[in-house]
């Protein structure tokens, strides 16, 4: 069964604004604009960053309002329920306040990270979630894994491992930072990839069985983290904390004035925030489409590519110097999520292929490692 102009659409959406999301954010990053005491200098706001993520995450909330009014009602008064839409409305939604913390938190932590090091490094250190998930399954959700996602687990180590000691062995030499920030950067993206991962636990045992609407449940997740963080934009304010973890007049830990000062005065890092804004919001809704249109296993395939995309970018417009260990390590890391995902024996677009025409649909198992939004997976 060939792929649908939607379903094409669904993916180059995804890869696109995946893609754009994670460019954009370090683009910010590199732009020097005059703060609120007349001093020109690169922008670093992680936290304010975080808080543009998760009004890109609300705006999910609001789809999905549109998406349930339009798809509510046929003309003859007969229920028309799409996928999108399908699913339990009736809940409480303070049962998503938990997960959206843990977001909360590895958000900021990954921005500090991104801040730090490589866009590429970035994206590539994110899927050492796959590993935390499998760890933390087995222990409270009385998980088995078989030696297949064993094997795949310990690739995507080494995978890892080989992408951290390209970055600590090599200096790029259009870099900012060095290669202790480069490094504590890295770290850090480790770190909110074990809070996610504590997250997409969280959500499995206590909110997967409430058969939520995915774009629904983003859009709540959204919501409580713009909300709180938000509000501790105030204490951020007067708490200090020195490089690298800021670079704010008077060491300020986030100065979320300084920030719409900065944005003022430059139209590229307003296009950039605005980008982080929007690309989120599309990105989280094709990613949906496409686990409920195709598959979870596609959805992580098209998030390869979009790493592949990202690390082809930032060579050539954020000047990442190349290096062949950085390629090494990809490939060694890819091959364990194909491996932990079961895209085993066969080429890997005849995999795609063969997974879109079978559509059988099951758990949620494979989604929590492949993205946290979608709720309806295909079980390998």
């Amino acid at each position: 069964m060939a792929w649908t102009k939607r379903q094409i659409l669904l993916t180059l959406l995804m890869v696109i604004t995946g893609s754009i999301n994670s460019l954009s954010t370090k683009w910010a990053d590199t732009i020097k604009s005059v703060d609120r005491y007349g001093k020109e200098k690169l922008f670093n706001h992680p936290f304010f960053q975080a808080c543009g993520m998760f009004i890109g995450e609300l705006t999910c909330l609001l789809a999905f309002k549109i998406l349930y009014k339009y798809y509510s009602r046929r003309a003859d008064g007969t229920e028309d329920v799409n996928e999108l839409t399908k699913g339990n409305r009736n809940f409480n939604p303070l049962i998503l306040f938990i997960p959206a913390m843990c977001d909360m938190t590895a958000t900021s932590i990954m921005y500090i990270g991104l801040n730090l090091t490589y866009v590429s490094s970035f994206q590539m250190f994110r899927g050492s979630v796959i590993v935390f998930v499998g760890l933390l399954s087995t222990a409270f959700l009385q998980r088995v894994l078989t030696k297949k996602q064993w094997s795949g687990i310990v690739l995507i180590i080494i995978g890892l491992a080989l992408v951290g000691a390209a970055d600590f062995i090599y200096k790029d030499t259009n870099s900012s930072h060095g290669t202790n920030d480069v490094i504590t950067g890295d770290m850090l993206i480790i770190i909110a990839q074990i809070i996610q991962a504590v997250q997409m636990v969280v959500e499995e045992k206590f909110v997967s069985g409430q058969d939520i609407p995915p774009l629904q449940a983003v859009g709540w997740e959204g919501f409580f983290g713009f909300s709180i963080l938000a509000l501790l934009q105030i204490p951020f304010y007067f708490i200090r904390a020195g490089p690298p973890v800021t670079e704010n007049s008077g060491d300020r830990l986030e100065d979320v004035i300084d920030a719409f000062v900065q944005m003022g005065h430059s139209g590229k890092l307003t296009t950039a925030i605005l980008g982080t804004i929007i690309s989120i919001a599309f990105f989280n809704f094709a990613g949906i489409s496409v686990t409920k249109e195709l598959s979870a296993t596609t959805r992580m395939v098209l998030d390869s590519v979009r790493t592949i995309f990202v690390w082809i970018f930032s060579i050539a417009f954020f000047h990442q110097d190349f290096h062949w260990l950085n390629l090494v390590g990809f490939v060694v890391l890819l091959s364990g999520m194909c491996i932990y995902n079961g895209i085993t024996g066969y080429p890997l677009l005849l995999k795609i292929k063969s997974c879109i025409c079978s559509r059988r649909y099951g758990t949620v198992d494979e989604d929590i490692v492949v993205n946290r939004n979608a709720q309806d997976v295909e079980q390998q």
